[in-house]
């Protein structure tokens, strides 16, 4: 017995005589919802690995056991994205404090965050130079916390010829210290080599490939032995 269902030419012309009944809609209808689940699924569901954390939310029952474990990696790895990002523009200029601040902003100022602290005095001009150097330095590098503060609010009695001090900490612990202006070489210190100073103790990470200080260095050198008269050789000198 044929099909009165099934689509054929005949079957058609039997319907439009009115021989047949009209074809049932039920396979119809169960196409056009699978079309949208394709559809819906289309837009909506899309793999984890282009998913915010927010899409990772609405579309967890979704996915498979094997699927949930991967996801899970990748959530936390997002995460960790995520937080280092908004470490990375938590700063990006340069912080005042008093001694009251200190505990607050340098020995609980985070875990794996770097804080650089120069210890000042106005009226002292090395001190305003690497306050400007700085200032410039945590724009660029706002991933590391730089501060200042006059010395005798975190010191008391903390001497002038100390005067500028710069202790870099980590995880509340002093890494790197450098104090007094013979360390720094004096009014001549450059933006370069205070990046530089700062990157040797991993506070910064600099893509300046060597120590600006040795090219200056490297360069007087050079002129001295330019200019220098030339060496006469011992037969000469006896002469």
């Amino acid at each position: 017995m044929q099909d009165p269902n099934a689509d054929t030419e005949w079957n058609d012309i039997l319907r439009k005589k009115g021989i047949l009944p009209p074809k049932e809609k039920q396979n119809e209808e169960a196409e056009a919802i699978e079309e949208e689940l394709i559809q819906h699924q289309g837009s909506v569901v899309k793999t984890y690995e282009d998913m915010t954390l927010e899409d990772l939310e609405e579309n967890e029952d979704e996915f498979s056991e094997e699927d949930e474990r991967a996801i899970e990696m990748y959530r936390q790895q997002r995460l960790a994205e995520w937080k280092a990002k908004q470490l990375k523009n938590a700063f990006g200029e340069i912080l005042e404090i008093s001694g009251q601040d200190y505990v607050q902003e340098v020995t609980k100022a985070g875990e794996e965050l770097w804080v650089i602290l120069h210890l000042y005095k106005q009226g002292i001009p090395l001190c305003t130079l690497i306050n400007q150097h700085l200032s410039h330095l945590a724009r660029k590098f706002p991933a590391t916390k730089f501060i200042k503060a006059i010395s005798t609010t975190c010191i008391a009695n903390y001497p002038d010829r100390n005067l500028p001090t710069v202790f870099v900490y980590r995880n509340g612990d002093i890494k790197a210290q450098y104090i007094g202006p013979l360390v720094f070489g004096g009014m001549n210190l450059t933006k370069d080599e205070m990046e530089w100073k700062l990157s040797e103790c991993g506070a910064i990470k600099s893509e300046l490939e060597e120590n600006p200080r040795k090219q200056i260095e490297d360069k007087l050198m050079s002129s001295i032995r330019s200019g220098a008269p030339p060496r006469r050789n011992s037969d000469s000198e006896e002469d």
